[in-house]
C-alpha cells in the first residue's frame, strides 16, 4: 500500500523542467503536502556518483549497454534508499526524470530495444510506477538552443539533433500509451506553462 504519491517530470533538453519543478514544489508545499524533491540519475550520495560517471565527457566511448545498466543501477539505489521509504511514510516524491527517460534516451535515442529495457525495469522496480508523469514537450531545435545558451553541455546533451528527435518521438509514443501521462506544451510562456501544471495538479 502506498500512502504518498510519486510525480515525475520528463522531457528533452531545454524544456524548462527545473523552473517547472520549482513551481510544483511551491504549489504542493502551499497545500501542506510533505514533499521530497529529487532527480535521476542520482538522488542519493551513491547514485550521484553513478550520475557523474554517466554524464561526464570521456575519451573512452561508453557502450550503450554500459550506459543502460548504470542508469538502472543508480535507479535501484534511488528507489531503495529514498523514493520508496519516503512514499511509505506518506510523503510525496517529486522527481526530475525516471524510467520513462530511459525508454526515451537509451531506447529511442540509442536504439536499445524496449524489451531489453522492460526486462531491467521489471527487475529493478517491478510494477512500481509514478502516479503522475508530466511530459514537457518542445520542438527539438528550440530546446537545444535553450540548452546551449545555458553553457556547458554534458556527454548526453552533446548528441546531434537526430538523436533528440528520436528521444522526443519515443516520449510522445509513451505518452499516448499511458494514462498517467499529461503533456505540457513547453513552447508557451512560463506563465502559460504554470497554468497548465496547476490545472493538472488540482485534479490530482
Amino acid at each position: 500500500m502506498r500512502s504518498g504519491k510519486f510525480i515525475t517530470l520528463e522531457g528533452g533538453e531545454g524544456v524548462g523542467k527545473t523552473t517547472s519543478l520549482d513551481f510544483i514544489r511551491s504549489y504542493l508545499e502551499n497545500k501542506g503536502i510533505e514533499l521530497v524533491v529529487t532527480r535521476e540519475p542520482g538522488g542519493t550520495p551513491y547514485a550521484e556518483k553513478i550520475r557523474d560517471l554517466l554524464l561526464e565527457s570521456s575519451a573512452e566511448k561508453v557502450a550503450v549497454d554500459t550506459e543502460l545498466l548504470l542508469m538502472f543501477a543508480a535507479r535501484a539505489q534511488h528507489l531503495a534508499e529514498l523514493i520508496k521509504p519516503a512514499i511509505a511514510k506518506g510523503q510525496w516524491v517529486l522527481c526530475s526524470r525516471f524510467t520513462d527517460s530511459t525508454y526515451a534516451y537509451q531506447g529511442g535515442g540509442r536504439g536499445i530495444s524496449f524489451e531489453r529495457i522492460r526486462t531491467l525495469e521489471q527487475w529493478v522496480h517491478d510494477d512500481f510506477q509514478p502516479d503522475l508523469t508530466l511530459y514537457f514537450d518542445l520542438p527539438v531545435e528550440i530546446g537545444m538552443q535553450r540548452a546551449t545558451a545555458r553553457g556547458h553541455l554534458d556527454r548526453i546533451e552533446q548528441e546531434d539533433l537526430h538523436f533528440f528527435e528520436r528521444v522526443r518521438a519515443a516520449y510522445l509514443t509513451r505518452a499516448k500509451q499511458s494514462s498517467r501521462y499529461r503533456i505540457v506544451d513547453a513552447s508557451q510562456s512560463i506563465a502559460k506553462v504554470q497554468e497548465q501544471i496547476a490545472a493538472i495538479l488540482h485534479k490530482l
